[in-house]
Order: structure tokens, then C-alpha cells, then sequence
């Protein structure tokens, strides 16, 4: 029988949204985390605005500004993440895979990149090749940051669906697909957190830990 640590809220971080304020792809984003919420978890935003801000990231500049590290830490200690991305010619957003790239500075941690964490995903596509492709897009990228991205995946077709405002959707299947989303990724960290243990093991009076992961950005 699984067992849940409810010591500690677990802490779901969302990633997403567009250079445009109120963008639907972030108005999608937080249905998403109030769904998660509303299945006990603690929620934080970063996004569009923020996004925006950040520098393209340059592996082979060790100089990170305040946004990149307020970011890296907010992912460093989060328990789950949901990605909201627009799709962009068959692809995620530039502004979403850099926020993603800049995630290469969490290679060396105990728990690099995303490892150990539920990834909930977003594609929000005028029609809906877009939103397909992408979802499974952003399933592969999740996948190589070595995520676990949760059962259900939502992509939205904004010719359909509208987010005229921060809580407001136009269609309720929509309202509760993303709820869903959050809170798979909810979920999954309260049972995750409750079975973790630690990836450093002592042998002999030793501590010997996990070798360092290869770097997957090279600079060229």
C-alpha cells in the first residue's frame, strides 16, 4: 500500500506562457496550478513577463543574472512542474526552450535536471496538428531532462477555446482537462516524496555518490 508524506506541501512550479501579458497559454498554466493546488500542493509562476526576461542561456558563460538563478532554485527545489508552451511552427516556444536550456545548471545537483519530478504538459496551438505535435514535442524534451511527464497531457486548440480572462474558460472540458493536469503532478509528489531516499550511500564509512551527469548543451 503507498503511503504520502503530508509532513510538507509539496511545491509545483509552472514554466510557461508567451511575450504577450495574459497570454491564453499562461491563462492555461494557472488552471493547471490551481489544480494542483486544490490536490494539496503549494504553486509558483513563472511567467511570460519573466520568461521574457531572461538572457539567452550560454553554457560556455558561467555568469548566470538574477533571473536565470531565481529560476534554477525555484526548479531545484520544486517536487513537480508544469510546462505550458504555445506551439510555434511544429515547435515549443523559443522563450519556453530557453527557460528549459537554462535548466542545464542543475547537471551537477543530487537531483539533476528534472530527475525524480512529475512533468505535467500544455500545448496551447491555433488548431489542433499543432497541439498534437508539439505535446508529444515537449513529452520528448521532458523525457531527455529526465522527467517523468504525468499520463494525461493537454493541448488546447485556442481557435475553439478562449481564456477571456484570468479565471475565466470558455469551455468546461477544457477547465477540467488542465485541472487534471495539475493534479497528476500534484500527486505524484506526494507519493514520490514519501518513498524518496537519499541518492548518496555511505560504503565503508564512505560516502560514494552518483557520478555526475554528462553535460547535454556543448558550446560550439
Amino acid at each position: 500500500m503507498t503511503s504520502f508524506n503530508h509532513q510538507r506541501r509539496p511545491l509545483v512550479v509552472g514554466i510557461g506562457g508567451t511575450t504577450r501579458a495574459a497570454s491564453s497559454t499562461e491563462r492555461a498554466l494557472g488552471f493547471a496550478l490551481r489544480g494542483a493546488e486544490a490536490a494539496g500542493a503549494d504553486t509558483r509562476l513563472f511567467g511570460g513577463t519573466f520568461l521574457h526576461s531572461l538572457p539567452h542561456y550560454a553554457p560556455e558563460n558561467p555568469q548566470r543574472t538574477a533571473e536565470q538563478l531565481e529560476l534554477i532554485e525555484a526548479v531545484r527545489h520544486a517536487d513537480a512542474l508544469i510546462i505550458a508552451t504555445p506551439g510555434y511552427h511544429g515547435g515549443v516556444s523559443g522563450l519556453v526552450k530557453n527557460a528549459l536550456d537554462t535548466l542545464e545548471e542543475l547537471r551537477a545537483d543530487e537531483r539533476p535536471y528534472l530527475d525524480g519530478r512529475a512533468i505535467g504538459c500544455i500545448v496551447t496551438a491555433y488548431g489542433w496538428q499543432a497541439a498534437g505535435s508539439v505535446l508529444t514535442s515537449l513529452r520528448s524534451i521532458v523525457h531527455a531532462l529526465r522527467g517523468w511527464p504525468t499520463p494525461f497531457g493537454a493541448g488546447i486548440n485556442t481557435l475553439e477555446t478562449r481564456f477571456d480572462a484570468v479565471d475565466t474558460c470558455s469551455d468546461a472540458k477544457v477547465v477540467d482537462q488542465l485541472a487534471t493536469v495539475g493534479q497528476q503532478a500534484a500527486q505524484f509528489a506526494l507519493a514520490f516524496n514519501g518513498h524518496r531516499t537519499p541518492s548518496v550511500a555511505a560504503v565503508g564509512g564512505a560516502a560514494i555518490k552518483e557520478a555526475q551527469p554528462a553535460r547535454l548543451l556543448h558550446a560550439v
